[in-house]
């Protein structure tokens, strides 16, 4: 099951309920009155969320006990302002939460996440996009915070009821609408892109992704192959790159490499790729290689195999500009000239060091 990040937000929002009924009781029945309601209402909550998802919501307690001890100390020195601080001091640790989870390596948020929606994956795809909605939602809630604390000692009663509040909700609800609709429009754009699986180094699926996600610099690691066809005197052919490619565009590469497309197996990702680029049908490959290539833009774990069937060969796809077999002596005396592409010459001293060529 793949991440909700509404129904993620809706998880961590009830600890501010007992706040927002204070602020409602308050205005009806006084402070003292308000206080309990707010107490009962914080009680109630806690034991409908164990009895509903046996679970004990840790930060419905910590509100209601902050609660408590606030308002106590605002009612013993009958000074308000402690109280109204109190939204402040809660939002600074959401604030605090959103920074360690957004800026460093410990995902709070994310844990949280985990433990709250059972079942959930989160790939590397997910947490970078939610590290990028955790930023946003950090800028947010600080000038949030700052607004309630001037609200506090400047501004009226009422006023600081509502940035506390209400405030609180449109701003949040805000973002959630616009984060919503943004996904929508960004999901109907890669329902039309072909999309990968993600691995990890051993080649064990994690995820998946659309290709232009895996090609954006993100370094979502992601499964490729690649053939090389020598023929019988040692030659290996190779395909020249269009010049309208994004990557190495004009250069000499593996005769065949393409990426496997999500719930495609390697042998189904080979034959097709084999035969879109080159037009071989019937043909045996050895898998000589698994290694990780990292470009400026991708992560590719290449799987390399190799064949010696050559009947058949030619062009089909327009993804290939021109194919021709090369003397292992033409390609050391062009290594140094920026004729190949930086994938293929590693490929190249891969195949020398095994003495296949």
């Amino acid at each position: 099951m793949e991440i909700n990040r509404a129904q993620l937000f809706r998880k961590l929002l009830p600890g501010f309920i007992p706040l927002f009924i204070f602020i409602a009781a308050d205005e009806i029945w006084g402070t003292k009155v308000g206080l309990f309601v707010a107490i009962a209402t914080g009680l109630i909550e806690m034991g409908w969320i164990a009895l509903k998802e046996k679970r004990f919501e840790k930060f419905v307690l910590f509100d209601t006990l902050l609660l408590v001890v606030l308002g106590g100390v605002s009612i013993i020195l009958d000074n308000d302002i402690f109280f109204k601080l109190k939204p402040g001091l809660i939002e600074i640790i959401l604030v605090v939460i959103l920074a360690i989870s957004a800026f460093s390596k410990v995902n709070i948020i994310g844990l949280m996440g985990q433990r709250y929606l059972k079942g959930t994956e989160f790939g590397e795809e997910h947490l970078a996009q939610m590290r990028k909605n955790m930023q946003v939602l950090f800028y947010i809630f600080t000038a949030h915070t700052l607004l309630v604390f001037y609200s506090a000692f400047y501004l009226s009663k009422e006023a600081w009821a509502f940035i506390s509040g209400g405030l609180f909700y449109i701003i949040f609800g805000l973002y959630l609408g616009f984060e919503l609709l943004r996904q929508r429009h960004i999901k109907k754009a890669w329902s039309q892109e072909e999309w990968v699986p993600l691995v990890d180094e051993k080649g064990k699926v994690t995820g998946k992704a659309p290709r232009s996600q895996v090609h954006n610099g993100s370094k979502l690691l992601h499964p490729v192959v690649h053939l090389h066809v020598i023929n019988k005197t040692g030659d290996i052919l190779l395909q020249k790159r269009p010049l309208y490619k994004q990557i190495q565009p004009g250069k000499w590469d593996t005769a065949v490499g393409g990426h496997i497309s999500a719930g495609e197996t390697l042998e189904q990702a080979l034959k097709k790729e084999v035969f879109e680029e080159i037009g071989l049908k019937q043909f045996s490959a050895k898998l000589q290689q698994v290694y990780k290539w990292e470009s400026e833009i991708e992560a590719e774990l290449v799987y390399m195999f190799t064949t010696k069937d050559t009947e058949g060969i030619g062009i089909r796809s327009d993804e290939v500009e021109e194919l021709r077999f090369w003397t292992v002596s033409e390609i050391l005396r062009n290594i140094q000239k920026e004729v190949f592409t930086p994938n293929f010459i590693v490929e190249f001293k891969l195949l020398r060091a095994q003495r296949l060529i």
